[in-house]
């Protein structure tokens, strides 16, 4: 159809997800099918295209543009006028200008069709380990500056051959404008490493990476957030020297899978059962590790998951990874590449320096990470597949707030599982998770990420929200940063917060907050709470029994310990096998460093140390998980005890938790079956205390918010009960209901209080 340079124009600004998406390409070639002139320019984190043809055709094509756009991008119209028509007809790309609402996104794993090329022999990148377009490959964490184009990335040190720039300069061409393509003549190169030896070269490195592997060789590979330490999974050998030299005892360790088959999930299957739900999960664009169910005769390692039924995990994500697993023909062991409760590191310096100790050899590539990004976690709950972790693929991860702020502001979240929170106008952006900060690596990480994400949106804070806890890293952090205003949330308010941020159609709100601890504003340690209202107006209407397990923090890593205050409580002489709790009963009787708490978490350690599950714990929730994978499967509510409860003096409802203990210490019930009690139990003294807040209150939606609601069969059991009975029931999906939310519920809160 021919151009006619003399017909209207219209100028449209395109908001949203526009940029490293292939949005300018689908611009372009929906102009030339519908034969309309265009220009169209990157503005900060926004898209300026003018149309030039008759009103008919533009209308068309702004409704096409809106609606058949590339999957991954996420078009908004921000405005639309008339203009002066160009001079000059045809497609052109303008360059680009700073400006405008950034938007960052989060890296895409590898796409169908860079997959067919990168698997096609005779094509330019048959087997190339960084093959990407404008669908795919590494965005967030190799990104430098705004707006998201080739020389804001850390790929701009890797000029395009002739042959890339071809294609890059050719509108019609699939990598036209794909900011961070290359091909081995000019992209980044693999380098394998053993001791003092090394070899480069993508074909070589990965061939000897492959055969170290087979070797039963603990090897660490550079991903696209940052590096794997990979082994054979089912190398018993291997797998308990990996976690001896990490010193990971127990903690599961997630596994990478081969593609196989029309679904990719057909090698997988030998050793797992996936539910419809969760195989939807492994196969969705972010690649994140998944929770699966592991079969009976499984050739795993039994080393991956010790006394669990399900393990994490995930198929490639990057071409470097289904390279790998693929010429390897098995699962894989992929680890985060990190010092045990410390970032995963990205430089190769920080590689060899820190995992040294633990790998046998390394896979380097030559292109920089600029911000880490550790794998996503989800867990399917009640159908749907609820973020435990937020990393690659996933964050920074952009929520709408419903109240506009009056100026920027940045939450760090607690202190376990951090994410930072960066809420400015009608936006909050929550970052990738920065893991636990109480360590000197894990400031550092906290302090990058909090002057990078003001930096690329272009925002420099005043006001910052932390926890009211102050021995927090977050909060001592937020305490040293000179001028500013430091807001501080009580724990549960910002977790009750961040699941009405989440469903913000909803008003008022009976939030149950249940976790291992969190400062109360009374000034005890809270954990089992119910909170009614609203952001910035809650109120605590009704708690648990509180209880006192001897050693302070040490009670988190102790199950015993609580287990032990329980029983003391009610009068029983109940000790561990084969421990002296001599001195710690005698600090309970006075109570030395004995914190009164009313945690369910804790509740929950207790129980698996009643059952003879886990008494000392080698990483956080091992007694939850324990209890969890021992509850008897069939059965529902059928031995929920329903708990006692009073009024206190200061009218809050007090759920007396002492009649479970006799109930779990019961030799003639199974201990399955015990299990399943205490969980429906639980489960009833949630709707119990709805119930009756709905009978004083009148209507509400419930919320559950807090670490102990990753545990599937509680929830389950909660949500079936509450839905039942007649209540507007929500478990977050997309924020982590643990301590990943924080920072978004601090956001929140901050926001309502204004």
């Amino acid at each position: 159809m021919p151009l006619d340079n003399n017909l209207p124009a219209q100028r449209y600004l395109v908001g949203g997800r526009v940029q490293g998406v292939g949005f300018r390409p689908f611009v372009c070639l929906l102009a030339s099918e519908l034969g309309i002139s265009v220009s169209v320019r990157n503005r900060g984190g926004q898209v300026e295209i003018v149309a030039q043809s008759g009103h008919e055709r533009t209308d068309l094509f702004l409704h096409r543009l809106l609606s058949e756009h590339p999957s991954i991008a996420r078009p908004e119209l921000v405005s639309a006028e008339n203009c002066l028509p160009s001079e000059e007809p045809g497609f052109r790309i303008l360059p680009s200008e700073t400006g405008g609402d950034a938007v960052l996104l989060p890296d895409q794993s590898l796409c169908d069709a860079c997959l067919t090329e990168m698997t096609t022999p005779g094509t330019r990148r048959y087997r190339y380990p960084f093959i990407t377009c404008t669908q795919c490959g590494p965005r967030y964490t190799i990104m430098r500056d705004n707006p998201f184009d080739r020389a804001t990335t850390s790929i701009s040190g890797f000029p395009l051959c002739d042959r890339c720039r071809a294609e890059y300069d050719q509108p019609l061409d699939r990598c036209f404008h794909a900011r961070v393509m290359a091909c081995p003549q000019c992209g980044p190169t693999l380098t394998y490493s053993s001791g003092s030896r090394g070899v480069t070269g993508n074909k070589t490195a990965l061939a000897r990476a492959v055969s170290a592997l087979r070797d039963g060789t603990i090897v660490v590979v550079k991903g696209i957030g940052g590096y794997h330490l990979l082994c054979d999974a089912r190398n018993d050998a291997t797998v308990c020297v990996l976690r001896a030299r990490k010193r990971r005892p127990e903690k599961p360790l997630a596994v990478l899978f081969p593609r196989a088959g029309a679904t990719g999930l057909d090698r997988l299957r030998l050793d797992c059962a996936p539910s419809e739900d969760e195989a939807r999960a492994l196969r969705s664009l972010e690649r994140p590790i998944v929770l699966v169910r592991l079969r009976k005769g499984s050739e795993l390692s039994p080393a991956l998951a010790p006394g669990l039924t399900e393990l994490g995990a995930m198929l490639p994500h990057s071409p470097l990874h289904d390279l790998l697993a693929e010429m390897f023909d098995g699962p894989l062991v992929a680890t985060s590449g990190n010092v045990s409760g410390e970032p995963v590191v990205t430089t190769r310096a920080d590689a060899e320096r820190y995992l040294e100790p633990i790998a046998d050899a390394f896979l380097h590539d030559d292109g920089p990470i600029l911000h880490p990004a550790d794998d996503s976690v989800v867990r399917i709950i009640a159908g749907k597949p609820r973020a435990l972790r937020l990393g690659r693929g996933r964050a920074p991860l952009e929520r709408v707030l419903p109240i506009s702020l009056s100026e920027p502001i940045l939450a760090p979240g607690g202190q376990m599982k951090a994410t930072l929170a960066l809420g400015f106008g009608t936006r909050v952006v929550i970052s990738q998770h920065l893991g636990d900060i109480d360590s000197p690596r894990g400031l550092d990480l906290l302090e990058a990420t909090a002057d990078s994400m003001q930096r690329l949106y272009g925002i420099r804070v005043r006001t910052l929200v932390c926890d009211a806890h102050g021995g927090y890293s977050s909060a001592r952090w937020a305490r040293r940063q000179g001028d500013m205003t430091v807001l501080r949330i009580p724990h549960h308010q910002a977790h009750a917060s961040a699941v009405a941020g989440e469903f913000p159609g909803e008003s008022p709100w009976l939030c149950f907050t249940r976790d291992g601890a969190g400062l109360g504003e009374d000034g005890t340690l809270w954990g089992g709470e119910a909170l009614l209202g609203r952001p910035g107006a809650w109120a605590r209407i009704a708690t648990l029994r509180p209880f006192a397990p001897p050693g302070g923090e040490a009670v988190a890593r102790a199950p015993w310990r609580s287990a032990a205050a329980l029983a003391w409580d009610v009068g029983l002489d109940w000790s561990p096998p084969n421990l002296d709790v001599t001195l710690a009963r005698s600090a309970w009787q006075v109570r030395l460093n004995c914190p009164a708490t009313s945690s369910v978490g804790r509740l929950f350690d207790a129980a698996s140390a009643f059952l003879g599950l886990v008494q000392q714990a080698s990483y956080e929730g091992e007694g939850p998980m324990a209890i969890e994978v021992i509850a008897d499967p069939i059965g529902g509510m059928e031995d929920a005890m329903s708990l006692p409860i009073d009024t206190r003096a200061d009218d809050i409802w007090q759920t007396d938790w002492r009649p479970l203990v006799p109930m779990l210490l019961d030799d003639a019930w199974p201990v399955k079956r015990r299990a399943l009690a205490f969980h429906a139990t639980m489960a009833l003294t949630l709707m119990t205390q709805a119930i009756a807040a709905r009978c004083a209150h009148g209507d509400f939606a419930v919320g559950l918010a807090g670490g102990v609601f990753q545990n599937r069969r509680l929830s389950e059991l909660a949500l079936h009960a509450l839905h039942a009975a007649g209540f507007r029931a929500y478990l977050p999906v997309s924020v982590p209901c643990n301590d990943a939310g924080l920072s978004f519920g601090q956001v929140i809160e901050a926001a309502a209080r204004q």
